[in-house]
């Protein structure tokens, strides 16, 4: 063999180092790989394992080697929980392979931690059905209103048909109501769509509270002169505009909805740093068996079958004043009725 046909320690190897043989080599790689991995015994000893197996069971290899793996050990790919006492349940792919050493079975083990993996598999998968469920509900609460638009938009297009000026006065007024609850709803959907995502889109500014109030219910023709309306002075909230008024108009309606006038809508500080904008109604109030599910998503309580809505309302409300610092919540009305209330922050004094 000619001298440049010799192998010679390293060539071809990659490690680069003279003198290192092929078992130097093996150990480094094993040493440096990603996955932890075991060399098992036939009976379940733990004979070895590299850096990488010590980080995942957070133990030195000196309380790993000799103890029982606890696993079963079959050849081929399997996914495995790992308890450990500080860091909870680790999910864990195994794939075992197996060979003999002076003639006893070895098994080795090459463990991989996919807990993130999963976990954000779970959460793409809960995504999507979440967006499954959304698309239905708007596919449902959709097609009612917009058959109605449609059939009294053909009525009034109708040139052989002889209708009387309040006849097309009250389409008109249909319609322009109907158009109004696809736009509320169009308006959940979207606002439902920013929290489930967690896009960022507040913008806090300091809000005078009693002039936005009364600009809120100018806003709002339907139920608005049933509201009574209370706010101490010179009350500023800290808070998105967009979403103080989501939050406001879908309690509102909630109320003119569900509950029965007056409606008290009240905003009073808390401390320093807090304020409270309660919405309450005389009407019968929640049942008790419900309240527990009252802020979920898509949740409609027992009776209201005969309204239209998609159930996604108090669960903006408490998304958005979770998302703005505070948060939301409901209490039975000391008189009877509800009481939905939303704890904002308050704009520093100056």
């Amino acid at each position: 063999m000619a001298d440049h046909d010799r192998p010679c320690p390293g060539r071809g190897t990659g490690s680069g180092s003279p003198g290192a043989g092929p078992d130097d080599i093996r150990r480094v790689i094993v040493s440096a790989a990603a996955d932890g991995i075991l060399a098992v015994d036939a009976d379940g000893r733990i004979l070895y394992c590299n850096p990488a197996a010590e980080e995942l069971f957070d133990r030195p290899a000196a309380q790993l080697v000799g103890q029982d793996f606890g696993f079963p050990l079959v050849v081929g790919e399997t996914t495995i929980d790992l308890m450990l006492p500080d860091r909870g349940v680790r999910v864990v792919e195994m794939r075992v392979t197996t060979a003999l050493l002076e003639n006893e079975t070895l098994h080795v083990a090459a463990l991989r931690d996919i807990t993130r993996r999963r976990q954000a598999q779970r959460e793409l998968e809960a995504a999507l059905e979440r967006q499954n469920v959304i698309v239905a509900v708007a596919a449902h609460q959709l097609h009612n209103p917009l058959a109605t638009i449609g059939v009294l938009v053909d009525t009034l297009r109708d040139r052989r048909a002889v209708l009387p000026d309040r006849v097309r006065a009250e389409a008109m007024d249909r319609i322009a109501e109907r158009t109004a609850h696809l736009q509320a709803l169009v308006r959940k959907l979207l606002t439902a769509a920013r929290i489930d995502a967690s896009v960022p889109h507040s913008v806090p500014e300091d809000i005078p509270v009693l002039p936005f109030l009364i600009e809120r219910l100018g806003d709002m023709t339907e139920g608005a002169r049933a509201v009574r309306l209370s706010c101490s002075p010179g009350l500023v909230a800290r808070v998105d505009r967009l979403a103080f008024s989501e939050m406001l108009t879908n309690c509102l309606e909630n109320a003119f909805l569900h509950g029965r006038p007056p409606i008290v809508t009240r905003a009073v500080p808390r401390d320093h740093r807090w304020l409270e904008v309660s919405v309450c109604d005389h009407g019968d109030g929640v049942p008790d068996d419900f309240v527990p599910r009252l802020f979920e998503r898509f949740s409609r309580g027992p009776g209201t079958e005969r309204h239209s809505g998609a159930g996604l309302g108090l669960w903006v409300v408490r998304g958005l004043a979770r998302a703005s610092g505070g948060d939301a919540w409901y209490e039975p009305a000391p008189h009877g009725g509800s009481c939905f209330r939303l704890r904002l922050p308050r704009a520093p004094d100056r």
